[in-house]
């Protein structure tokens, strides 16, 4: 299975950069081993238009182009979504990968957030908390956590219950 983030802007050089790939990388290569093929990033341009509205349908345009495929597992990261313990998060992923789907595309709406319409072709909507993050630092709780999930379903003692 492969894994992928699909983020709306681009994360500059500098040390969000650095972690963000540094957990990517981790989870990369302890993945392997398991059955993840890949972890990528896609990156899609924020929108310029003036209203909100046509920015997040812009995004999301722009977001489905690269989640085409019928069997591809759709999160949408949203502080709407619900809310999953890591373990819970590994547990799904593991069935997902066992269950013969090809990806699981992890999506990062830009400063306005996700459309509705995206928002709709999510097989899950998941949330890092009521607070409302910069979208650079959920891209980075997200890597760790598709590494953490990782170890988990690996048995490594990364994380600890």
């Amino acid at each position: 299975m492969r894994l992928a983030v699909a983020a709306v802007g681009r994360l500059k050089a500098g040390p969000e950069r650095e972690l963000a790939e540094r957990y990517r990388d981790r989870a990369a290569k302890a993945g392997r081993s398991l059955g993840f093929r890949s972890i990528d990033v896609m990156e899609i341009a924020e929108s310029r238009a003036q209203r909100a509205e046509d920015r997040m349908t812009e995004e999301g345009a722009g977001l489905l182009k690269h989640i085409a495929d019928d069997n591809i597992v759709r999160i949408a990261l949203d502080e709407t979504g619900t809310s999953l313990g890591s373990e819970e998060f590994a547990g799904m992923l593991g069935r997902w990968k066992d269950g013969g789907r090809t990806a699981t595309v992890f999506a990062i709406g830009g400063a306005d957030g996700l459309s509705p319409a995206f928002k709709s072709t999510a097989e899950l909507t998941w949330s890092f908390g009521t607070a409302t993050w910069p979208h650079q630092l959920v891209r980075i709780m997200l890597l760790e956590q598709l590494y953490r999930a990782i170890t988990i379903l690996s048995g490594h003692p990364y994380h600890r219950s």
